[in-house]
């Protein structure tokens, strides 16, 4: 705990004696205007809620854009990505991440195959992203038991709100030297009358990722300088038309996500039998596996308000979902999986009610998720989430409190004659916050949280047994599910103190989350050939750790402003007899200098991340690193309605060689190298 508290230490004064420095705020800065809120049912901006948020929108968005998700959000305290290759970054929140991390688009599930897997990567595209908004720590109140770790919400302009004045859009052009990444994007938003449409498109295309030195730290054969078959295409088309009433709205959207990439070679090695192998060796060192993905989505989302006078919204969001990816082995399929999706979402908010306002909330989810093939390992599964909820907030001078209430019905029907197994949990949720004056606020958020097993805990390698399991290539390893598992709970406390003016903005969070029953997989000390056998276990496990922000002026000069943002986090999590958990991310300390002036703005970040020296039970030791950062832009007024903006960014500095201690393909498969990707951006 040591560090932890050095940290701690460090991050407060930054709090209490940085602000001394910012009292004098220049004329020139803009105010921003606050984003509200969408994740959270009663919309309010980031200070009002006692809840860690991270937001990401406009400037701060556009600089983060990465491929993937996790690598958009990775910068930012308490966030990290789990990589597998260059295409696939899941979120990682507060050191957990596949199934207890839920990503969402506008509010519904991204209804792919992201958390049954750690090389599925996630079908939402940051790229045509409006703004994202993480919930960092259990979320299970508004999303259910998938968001026990956190909720990663994509918000877009696919169903139409307003209708707008006049034609609006960008269009932007970027390309990235690592890869030779090309990215175009074009969005329009029109209408007349009480009609809106929305269009957008997006087609990225990259070859194999340049990296620092060898891809593999100790296998013979290896590249050098790249990470072969890491290549991919995506190819994303939506068009949303709603109509727009004095009191609300009605909207469809319709998306198509084609989408194949690559994977590292190594990371879907099989292992067979002596035997085996001397039969089957030259043609596995010729085979490489790629994910050949296909979605199709529909939403539907409605807002009433002020229909009646003790309601003051009324929201449905619809989500149907037809997802497919293919894992091919050369020209062959290895394994396919799908996933169609229903989902509805209904929220009432009604008025105060002796100073208590809130929302109530009914969630309905039915999934099935199957997987054919030489690969499958979990059996054709249909899966019901039934959730009903409450949420409220109380106002009463300088205090706000929120209380809330969640319960769950979780069913899962797989096939053959396995029997079903349903799950009921409840969730329960305080939190207040203390504004002690115009500048300084305190939070406090306490929540007890419940997540039922998912099937790959229940089921992988069901009716199978010794010489007959199927390897789980990603991890490669054997995965054996338990249907003895019983629903894990996680009590989490959040401590946030924060102070902001015009000029400055800092917080301050420490958090403590203590699980029981937390499922893992346990190292049975069996194998099947070369290939260790893995079963899923329960036991009490604990995380803790510090996340910090404080951004401000410096000073003016040259007629433009110089602001500083200094950043850090650390986390530990640990079972109660098993030791550390793996794949945690590292203790990072980071600082972001950016000058503007007028149209021109600068930056230079540098990220130094400490080794991850508890790397869990059977795992290596991760190396820590230092990333340099810089980027400039430049605004171009073309008329009240229009601009160009162009820019420059510069990726990895130094070509440090980093290896991403989240990621299972930390040993073969580093971080891209030193990258420089220029682009246009067009918005009118």
């Amino acid at each position: 705990m040591t560090l932890l508290y050095k940290a701690s230490a460090f991050a407060l004064a930054i709090l209490f004696h940085l602000p001394a420095i910012a009292q004098q705020e220049s004329p020139s800065q803009k105010k921003d205007i606050e984003h509200v809120l969408v994740t959270v049912p009663i919309h309010r901006t980031n200070a009002e809620t006692a809840l860690p948020v991270t937001v990401l929108t406009g400037d701060d968005l556009r600089n983060n854009l990465s491929a993937t998700i996790g690598e958009t959000l990775a910068s930012k305290p308490g966030l990290a990505s789990a990589s597998f290759g260059p295409s696939v970054g899941q979120p990682v929140i507060r050191g957990q991440q596949g199934a207890r991390v839920m990503v969402l688009q506008n509010s519904t599930s991204s209804a792919d195959a992201s958390n049954i897997s750690a090389d599925h990567s996630v079908s939402v595209e940051p790229v045509l992203a409006e703004a994202i908004e993480v919930l960092r720590g259990p979320s299970t109140l508004l999303y259910g038991g998938g968001a026990i770790g956190g909720v990663v919400n994509v918000i877009d302009k696919r169903v139409p709100v307003v209708v707008p004045d006049q034609l609006t859009g960008s269009a932007e052009l970027r390309h990235g030297s690592v890869n030779d990444e090309t990215t175009a994007v074009i969005a329009i938003n029109g209408g007349s009358g009480n009609t809106a449409f929305h269009f957008d498109a997006l087609d990225r295309d990259s070859n194999d990722v340049e990296i620092s030195g060898r891809a593999a730290h100790e296998a013979e054969e290896t590249t050098e300088g790249y990470i072969a078959n890491t290549d991919s295409k995506t190819k994303s088309y939506t068009f949303g038309i709603s109509q727009v009433f004095d009191k609300g709205f009605i909207g469809i959207a319709v998306n198509r996500l084609d989408s194949e990439y690559g994977i590292p070679p190594g990371a879907h090695e099989h292992h067979h039998d002596e035997g085996e192998e001397e039969e089957e060796e030259e043609e596995e060192e010729e085979e490489l596996v790629r994910l050949d993905i296909e979605q199709t989505r529909y939403d539907i989302r409605a807002d009433i308000h002020d229909v009646i006078p003790a309601i003051e919204n009324l929201r449905w969001f619809f989500t149907y979902s037809d997802y497919e990816h293919q894992e091919l082995e050369g020209a062959e399929v290895g394994t396919e999986w799908t996933n169609e999706t229903w989902e509805n979402r209904f929220e009432l908010v009604h008025k105060p009610i002796a100073n208590w306002h809130g929302v109530i909330g009914l969630q309905i989810k039915e999934s099935e998720i199957a997987a054919v093939g030489d690969e499958s390992f979990i059996p054709e599964t249909e899966v019901s989430n039934y959730g009903l909820f409450v949420v409220e907030d109380f106002h009463h001078g300088d205090w706000s409190y929120e209380l809330g209430a969640r319960i769950d019905r979780d069913e899962l029907k797989p096939g053959s004659d396995i029997k079903n197994e349903t799950f009921t949990n409840v969730s329960l949720s305080a939190s207040t916050l203390w504004a002690i004056d115009d500048q300084w606020s305190l939070g406090v958020a306490l929540s007890q949280s419940e997540r039922a097993p998912v099937i790959e805990e229940l089921f992988s390698n069901e009716g199978n047994s010794l010489g007959g399991y199927v390897e789980h290539v990603a991890t490669s390893a054997i995965e054996v599910g338990s249907r003895e598992l019983d629903s894990e709970q996680a009590n989490n406390i959040d401590l946030s103190l924060s102070y902001k003016t015009d000029s400055f903005d800092g917080y301050l969070t420490l958090f403590f989350n203590d699980f029981k029953d937390y499922i893992y997989l346990d190292n049975t000390g069996l194998q099947q050939g070369e290939t260790d056998i893995l079963q899923y276990a329960q036991e009490n496990a604990e995380f803790y750790g510090v996340e910090f922000e404080a951004t401000f002026t410096l000073a003016s000069m040259l007629g433009g402003d110089i602001m500083l943002t200094v950043f850090g986090d650390r986390i530990e999590g640990e079972l109660d007899t098993a030791g550390d958990l793996p794949r945690m991310p590292p203790q990072r300390i980071g600082s972001r200098i950016e000058f503007t002036q007028g149209a021109l703005t600068s930056y230079l970040s540098v990220i130094d991340a400490d080794d991850q020296d508890k790397p869990g039970v059977n795992e290596e030791e991760t190396e820590g690193y230092t990333r340099w950062d810089a980027g400039v832009s430049y605004r171009l007024e073309m008329s009240a309605n229009q601009e160009a903006v162009g820019f420059i960014r510069l990726k990895n500095i130094s070509d440090e060689e980093i290896r991403n201690s989240s990621s299972f393909l930390r040993e073969i498969a580093p971080e891209a190298g030193r990258s420089i990707e220029a682009g246009v951006r067009y918005n009118f």
